[in-house]
């Protein structure tokens, strides 16, 4: 099969009764789509999450993509969407504190939120990209709704590079997670849609900016 990414030919591998296509060209890793989830399955998942907007963990988890995003993208933002957000809308919340006014989405929980024609100064997408069933256009989706010298950040784990530790990762043992990167796959979509890597983390964080 071919990648879903740079349409490069893929290895195989076969890991408990699951397939898994890699890509060296662009490391993209994806599980077969014939198991893919649809929403009502993922729906199902996700509703045995216990996120309160209350919980100062939760708070906290939310903070730290903040603390490693900020002083990356400036002071001069003022529009933001949270794409996926969940249940809640506490990192919109969390972004109006700093005074950034962010508008939030969710194609099973917040499906009606999203405007067709608005532009933002920054998108951000937490935990969101390892359940995408089409990530390259998603991507391209995001990137058309960011004004040139605008930012996408997300997060999403990057898997081991060793295929043993691979193996052995929690990552890919949920089964709604069914994609997975590394910051050399985001370089990839960046040069295809027209933006540049600015700051990773290197472990599960990443902040693009478009360009053209």
């Amino acid at each position: 099969m071919n990648c879903l990414i740079c349409n490069s030919v893929t290895q195989k591998l076969e890991h408990k009764e699951i397939t898994y296509y890699i890509c060296d060209k662009c490391k993209f890793i994806f599980k077969s789509p014939n198991i893919y989830p649809n929403f009502q399955i993922q729906k199902k998942r996700y509703d045995l999450h216990n996120n309160s907007e209350d919980d100062i963990n939760y708070q906290i988890y939310f903070s730290k993509f903040l603390y490693f995003i900020l002083p990356v993208i400036g002071r001069n933002i003022k529009k933001a969407l949270d794409f996926g957000c969940g249940k809640t809308s506490l990192l919109a919340k969390l972004l109006n504190e700093v005074d950034i006014k962010c508008d939030y989405y969710d194609p099973i929980y917040h499906p009606n939120n999203l405007s067709i024609d608005k532009k933002y100064d920054l998108i951000v997408s937490t935990e969101v990209f390892e359940h995408l069933h089409n990530p390259k256009e998603i991507f391209a989706s995001l990137v058309e709704k960011i004004k040139i010298g605008g930012y996408l950040a997300i997060q999403t784990s990057f898997y081991p590079k060793d295929i043993e530790k691979f193996k052995k990762w929690y990552y890919h043992q949920d089964h709604t997670h069914i994609v997975f990167f590394t910051p050399h796959t985001f370089k990839i979509l960046g040069d295809m849609y027209g933006c540049e890597i600015v700051n990773d983390n290197n472990i599960n964080m990443i902040v693009m900016k478009r360009i053209i």
